[in-house]
């Protein structure tokens, strides 16, 4: 069956090969930031923000360039996510519970207009069914934005470091705390709207928690959870695709399948490391200080 992929459909699998590496990259090395500062959510938020977005380009007619149409409302949503957090104007869960069942519902019943209304609705919420449906504009949108995010990451790493774990440092050696939230919300949201073609609205989320939790589970420190959070991602991702590839299924469903069962294998790891250390420290012996010679 892959073989056979390979041979008939080289470009339809060389441009889910580069999507799917790039949105996990990004996905990966933004999700161990995010779950660190405790917002996890806003990606599972933000996706719901995508299937509203995704329906409107459906209704407009313009689903080839749905990633325009996407890109800056979910980038307003995660701005606004991100305000109204820092600002205490709203709980941070309950900013997301409003703008994700409200874009739920507006894009359900957008969907109501258009041609193919079950068919727009299942390959928004659980990814498209055949890689065909992944154009040359989506690999380039994809790629350049990919590059940007991994590039911007990169590049202010150290300024992340410390305003994911100390903010009030972070403001007092004099780095602008809120700009940098509201790029790791802007960051966010791009690679959400660029993996919903991959994975779909509803599991989108799942790329950018589940590697950083698995890292969590096997690593210490910080530059070693990304390192371990990337590879994993990398992993289960290549795993996923070609499992689907195999069984004649959606992509997006096989992808956090194995993401699942890697985060559960890590956690069983972490469990057996922190036994084994426990056990080594029960097991060393404090011999009593020699009394002197007489």
């Amino acid at each position: 069956m892959i073989a056979s992929y390979f041979q008939n459909m080289p470009e339809i699998m060389t441009r889910a090969i580069v999507v799917g590496t790039l949105v996990s990259l990004c996905a990966s090395l933004l999700g161990v930031t995010l779950v660190l500062k405790r917002y996890s959510m806003i990606g599972d938020g933000l996706s719901h923000v995508g299937f509203g977005a995704l329906a409107i380009a459906t209704v407009l007619h313009v689903g080839k360039a749905s990633m325009a149409v996407s890109l800056p409302i979910v980038m307003l949503a995660a701005f606004m996510l991100m305000w109204l957090t820092e600002k205490r104007r709203m709980q941070g869960d309950a900013a997301i519970a409003v703008l994700s069942t409200g874009a739920i519902a507006v894009g359900t019943l957008l969907f109501r207009f258009s041609d193919n209304q079950y068919q727009d609705i299942c390959n928004s919420l659980f990814g498209t069914a055949s890689m065909a449906l992944l154009s040359d504009t989506d690999m380039w949108i994809t790629v350049g934005v990919s590059v940007a995010v991994i590039m911007l990451f990169i590049l202010f790493y150290t300024r992340i470091f410390s305003v994911t774990f100390d903010t009030n440092f972070a403001k007092a050696t004099g780095v602008h705390v809120g700009a940098y939230s509201m790029m790791l919300a802007a960051l966010t949201a791009v690679t959400v709207v660029i993996g919903m073609k991959m994975v779909g609205a509803i599991m989108v989320s799942g790329l950018i928690i589940f590697p950083a939790l698995s890292a969590m589970r096997v690593a210490k420190r910080f530059r070693s959870v990304m390192i371990t959070s990337a590879a994993l991602s990398l992993f289960c991702f290549f795993a996923g695709f070609f499992l689907s590839l195999l069984i004649e299924a959606q992509p997006g469903p096989a992808i956090i399948a194995v993401h699942v069962l890697s985060f559960l294998v890590c956690s069983f790891i972490g469990a057996l490391k922190t036994r084994i250390r426990a056990r080594k420290t029960r097991s060393i012996v404090v011999e009593p200080p020699c009394k002197a010679e007489r």
